[in-house]
């Protein structure tokens, strides 16, 4: 009995040690994008191109043409979003159709609809293969996992955490009465700091609530 308790309570603190190293890990990459935002931009161009070279590679290893050059265009779409970046507009164009390629724009959250479209092609595929037995040697979970981590999320994760939530802070009129735009903070370090703020008060509402009990 107490050995199931201390094996929840070491799952709990491990989830909640390995959410706090995920957030950790955003507000640092956000922070640089923040800071270095050429090299970043360079860096996703240069990640683009590696990942469209990656899926002409796998056509030649008998991967689906058809799902294969769905990836590409894909990530043709995200190249494009990098016109404006840091500051990639969720309204725009470009940006709607890389998240509109399939379903309606109107009836579904546009943000993320061609990440999860794509995912759930690949997904299928694989599921497919593996409950078909297609293949004498059908890929292995390892296998997957990093197909998945690098030809499917990580570009979309990338231009996640660069996006600018700017637009949506109001300038500021400075001490020689001149109009300041304030810097433009990343929606994940913007998120990060936000959960942090309301932590602190709480702790502060409980301290003062405590105080006067």
């Amino acid at each position: 009995m107490i050995l199931r308790l201390l094996t929840g309570l070491g799952a709990i603190l491990g989830f909640v040690f390995f959410t706090l190293s995920i957030a950790s890990g955003l507000y640092y990459l956000s922070e640089i994008i923040e800071e270095h935002s050429v090299p970043a931009k360079r860096f996703l161009l240069r990640l683009i191109w590696s990942v469209i070279g990656l899926h002409i590679l796998l056509i030649f290893d008998s991967f689906p043409k058809k799902l294969t050059i769905f990836s590409i265009v894909s990530h043709l779409l995200y190249r494009a979003n990098l016109s404006t970046f840091p500051v990639i507009q969720l309204l725009s164009p470009t940006f709607l159709l890389s998240c509109s390629t399939f379903i309606p724009p109107k009836s579904v959250n546009l943000s993320l609809v061609i990440v999860f479209t794509n995912h759930y092609l690949w997904f299928r595929h694989f599921s497919y293969i593996q409950s078909h037995r297609i293949y004498t040697e059908h890929p292995t979970f390892p296998e997957t996992a990093s197909f998945f981590v690098i030809c499917v999320w990580l570009v979309p994760f990338g231009l996640f955490i660069s996006l600018s939530a700017g637009e949506n802070i109001l300038p500021t009129i400075g001490s020689d009465g001149r109009i300041e735009g304030k810097k433009r903070t990343g929606l994940v370090k913007l998120g990060i700091e936000g959960v942090k703020e309301w932590f602190e008060r709480m702790s502060v509402f409980e301290r003062r609530r405590s105080r006067y009990a």
